[in-house]
């Protein structure tokens, strides 16, 4: 199997170095780096041409958002898998030979999560894989925990798209990320899809990734996608079966962070998110087209459905 390593970048070389040295430095040795930028102002384009000639850079003319420039990196790729990985990061040296054993002993995986740790705090998670509640919300699972071995190799609802594989051919069935999402929650929505259809996702604990939280990415503009695209998958990919069940809990969530937003000190990171709330239930005619399109290619059962949510 070929591995391609996609990293979105919009003005973060000061993070780049360390993210490109690390992969620099991989025990796998057949794999391939896309580094996407989405119009940078800063000098990464020419640090990365400078420093890194064996890095693919790929320039866009405009910021595509993660979704986006993922997408553009897929397709300019060849790897059976490939491999989104965020500019704020460092892996292991075994980060990616991890990865594709995952895959290639496990043929109904699509997705595989890594073992995502804080980067100045290296014993305390970021994200154990994800998982989504039966209140509609998605959250990194183990965030803020002290790793203890308390997560092992096993099925989890997503991965988070900072450090995720995705096999090719999971990625021909249900489609590469849904662009409109642009920034937040593209990877929950790529799992539903993914899980419909009868793939599994792996949480690999020897694939260590040590992530700068929220360093690219937060404030405002992440808060009004947080709250846009949560609509979103509500909308598009939630079942039937989990709307009957759970609809009074996932619409309470969904007030209560609305009113949490009104009544927030945190002023424009709160408004934000309310504003993206509102967008989202404007815009449900136009998803509710592609729901009809996943729902009805559903190949899985009711009782698998209810399985893969964390019940609150």
């Amino acid at each position: 199997m070929i591995l391609s390593v996609i990293i979105p970048n919009l003005n973060g070389i000061q993070y780049l170095s360390v993210c490109l040295n690390a992969l620099m430095k991989q025990t796998l040795k057949e794999y391939e780096v896309f580094v996407v930028d989405n119009a940078s102002k800063d000098e990464s384009c020419t640090f990365i041409q400078n420093e890194y000639r064996n890095v693919n850079l790929i320039k866009l003319r405009k910021n595509l958002g993660f979704a986006g420039a993922c997408n553009a990196g897929i397709r300019s790729s060849k790897g059976d898998i490939v491999v989104l990985l965020n500019n704020d990061t460092e892996v292991t040296p075994n980060w990616l030979e991890k990865i594709l054993e995952a895959f290639e002993n496990n043929p109904e995986v699509g997705i595989v999560a890594s073992r995502m740790m804080l980067f100045d705090r290296r014993d305390i998670f970021h994200a154990a894989g994800d998982l989504f509640r039966s209140d509609g919300m998605a959250a990194n699972r183990g965030v803020w925990e002290k790793d203890v071995g308390q997560y092992m190799e096993d099925y989890v609802f997503s991965a988070c798209g900072g450090a995720a594989g995705y096999r090719r051919s999971m990625l021909d069935e249900v489609g590469l990320l849904d662009e409109s999402f642009f920034f937040s929650l593209e990877d929950i929505d790529m799992a539903w899809r993914s899980q419909l259809k009868g793939w599994k996702t792996l949480y690999v604990p020897s694939a260590v990734v040590y992530h700068h939280l929220s360093a690219t990415g937060g404030g405002s503009v992440a808060s009004y996608f947080d709250g846009r695209n949560s609509i979103y998958v509500l909308v598009k990919d939630v079942p039937n079966v989990v709307w009957r069940i759970f609809w009074r809990s996932i619409l309470w969530r969904q007030i209560l962070l609305a009113c949490q937003s009104l009544m927030s000190w945190k002023g424009n990171e709160a408004r934000a998110r309310l504003r993206g709330q509102i967008v989202g239930i404007l815009t449900i005619p136009r998803v509710l087209l592609k729901r009809k399109y996943i729902q009805s290619n559903c190949k899985v059962s009711s009782d698998y459905i209810r399985s893969i949510l964390t019940e609150i």
